[in-house]
């Protein structure tokens, strides 16, 4: 079991700093170019993920997922909120696993099986009332 990284508010600040820089990047390699970014219904659990509620520049808005795990984005009509975003990615690519499991590629198996690990991650952190209850 490994030892709970311990971040000092400055470190946390810089790390979501640094997720909001990844996921624009991510959306600019996909062509979609960023113009905001709705804080307050974007989430973050240092060190492990960030989902940020994101504007392009032609008014389209997307969940974008990113941290410890692959990056992946999806239009905001998808989830109402940041907790259902992560149940809809969670889905999403437990049949993304699925698929690639078809494959007789043994890099895109491996693919599938983190898939299947971050999946399983993403429901368990939908499932949990604590990190969701109002403050």
């Amino acid at each position: 079991m490994t030892k709970a990284v311990q971040m000092t508010e400055e470190q946390q600040q810089q790390w979501i700093k640094e997720q909001y820089q990844s996921a624009t990047k991510y959306l600019a390699e996909k062509g979609i170019v960023t113009n905001s970014v709705t804080v307050e219904d974007s989430r973050y659990l240092v060190p492990l993920l960030a989902l940020w509620k994101l504007t392009s520049l032609d008014g389209k808005k997307f969940w974008v997922l990113c941290g410890d795990l692959p990056s992946d984005h999806s239009s905001v009509e998808v989830a109402p909120n940041a907790r259902d975003a992560l149940r809809h990615f969670s889905l999403k690519w437990q049949m993304q696993a699925e698929n690639l499991l078809q494959a007789k590629n043994a890099e895109q198996h491996d693919f599938a099986q983190l898939l299947i690990g971050r999946a399983d991650g993403l429901y368990k952190l939908y499932e949990d009332e604590s990190l969701w209850e109002a403050k």
